[in-house]
């Protein structure tokens, strides 16, 4: 019989890791192939296949119309995100391709959408599925079909500000029964973040004060929000999935949490972009009251796919974060800067004589101010200017004449830039770079002191000029 020829048909998806389904996200590209194993010659019309996504919705509600009828309300919806349509097999003429018995492999490829999917989930009252589905047409027999599903996974990724931002909140609650008051409960509570992913734990500080006269037991517990929507209406299924319980608090006492404990379940990430499906997580923490009903306070979570980057803290907020990189960058610039070092102690005679450029003449200083001061800075990158006397000397010893030495012993407490070897003073650039990196105060602002230096170094080229054993040793340079 035709029938007992077809042995095995099923689909296999390409994966990266033996016996691992595959798991897919926007934008990639899903590989596969049907397989058909035949025991005989088999006439095939075609071979079509189907690729679908789509998210559904569907429960019902009792109604009543009256003291004697009901009736039931049907909800429903749904939202496609995948559909795609290909023939494997099926001849251009209309005639019939005939299979001989063995084995025979029918690839197939397409790809997900590149905008937002939402990611594969299983509900109460909903679902999000994908999956291929093919159908094998042949004469004279019943159409055969085969599905399989495949799992989505819409990445989120908690190294995100929105995620990494602390949580906090307050809430107090007066508990009483009947017409008695037995005082003032409060909760206050704080985590470092609102993104996590499953298999983290999630250190919890809460303090609770019990100003009642009767006992009181803290809660904590994650809890998951299934949400479905369908014709403006709304349905929720609530669940926990993982428990924190604490010490009872005496009367008018307080007890306080330092990062409790509690471990995140394997779960499924947050649903949040689904127009009739949400899934939503909460750190719910609660105060069990005698006589009355709980004091709860609730905290968003998100549960992420993409976990805490290792540089970040896993304890330490955005803002945390900021503040800590930014303490080792800051330079701390202090309110005077010290001198610069002599100039021999850095930079050697042979560096000298290779590096240091003449000296600019008189005539060309008069557009010093229409120049860029950066290029002179920049001739000192490696090589730091000497020390220079901040304090101007205008006593008549130092200078008796344009020609003169000066040999004679100063009595001053400061030091003479001018009365040093001729190697320390001769490059223009020491003076421009003191002005630009250590300004004297008390000259009339930053242009005032770079006349200053101008008129201090034209004095200067001219004694060096007037004096025939200083010019040569600047030739010499």
């Amino acid at each position: 019989m035709i029938f007992d020829k077809l042995k095995k048909f099923y689909i296999v998806f390409d994966s990266p890791e033996v016996d691992t389904p595959p798991v897919f996200a926007n934008g990639d590209v899903v590989f596969g192939k049907v397989v058909l194993e035949l025991t005989g010659v088999c006439k095939v019309d075609s071979l079509k296949f189907h690729a679908r996504g789509l998210a559904k919705v569907r429960w019902t509600e009792s109604r009543t119309a009256g003291s004697s009828s009901a009736y039931t309300q049907t909800y429903s919806d749904e939202v496609e995100y995948l559909n795609v349509k290909e023939p494997l097999l099926q001849p251009d003429n209309g005639e019939m391709v005939v299979l001989q018995a063995g084995r025979h492999e029918f690839p197939f490829s397409f790809q997900l959408p590149e905008e937002t999917l939402v990611t594969s989930f299983e509900g109460k009252h909903g679902s999000v599925r994908y999956w291929v589905k093919v159908k094998l047409h042949r004469p004279w027999a019943t159409v055969r079909k085969i599905k399989k599903e495949f799992t989505v996974i819409q990445p989120i990724d908690i190294n995100t500000p929105a995620l990494l931002a602390p949580q906090a909140g307050t809430k107090d609650k007066m508990a009483r029964q009947w017409y008695r008051n037995f005082g003032q409960v409060s909760i206050t509570a704080k985590i470092d973040r609102k993104g996590y992913t499953p298999g983290e734990v999630i250190p919890v500080f809460a303090e609770f004060d019990n100003s009642s006269s009767r006992p009181v037991v803290p809660r904590a517990s994650i809890n998951q929000i299934q949400t479905f929507i369908a014709r403006g209406t709304m349905k929720q299924k609530r669940s926990v999935v993982a428990v924190l319980c604490g010490d009872a608090v005496a009367p008018r006492c307080r007890e306080s949490w330092q990062g409790r404990a509690i471990k995140i379940p394997p779960v499924g990430p947050s649903i949040l972009q689904c127009r009739i499906l949400r899934v939503e997580y909460i750190l719910k923490v609660c105060v069990d009251v005698p006589g009355t009903s709980k004091l709860s306070l609730e905290l968003p979570l998100v549960m992420g796919t993409i976990p805490l980057h290792p540089f970040g803290s896993r304890t330490s907020s955005v803002s945390s974060q900021y503040s800590v990189n930014l303490e080792w960058l800051r330079l701390a610039v202090p309110d005077r800067p010290e001198a610069p070092p002599d100039y021999n102690t850095v930079v050697s005679d042979d560096e000298a004589e290779q590096n240091t450029a003449p000296p600019q003449g008189v005539e060309e200083f008069s557009g010093m101010l229409e120049r860029p001061l950066q290029a002179f800075v920049q001739e000192f990158r490696y090589r730091p200017p000497p020390v220079y006397s901040e304090v101007s000397c205008h006593c008549s010893t130092c200078y008796t004449g344009h020609g003169a030495t000066h040999t004679h012993a100063h009595a001053h407490t400061h030091a003479h830039a001018h009365t040093r070897e001729p190697s320390k003073f001769l490059s223009p650039y020491i003076f421009i770079t003191g002005f630009e990196l250590y300004p004297k105060e008390g000259n009339g602002g930053d242009r005032g002191y770079l006349l200053l230096l101008i008129s201090r170094f034209s004095r200067l080229v001219h004694m060096i000029r007037s004096d025939d054993q200083r010019y040569k040793y600047r030739n010499h340079l």
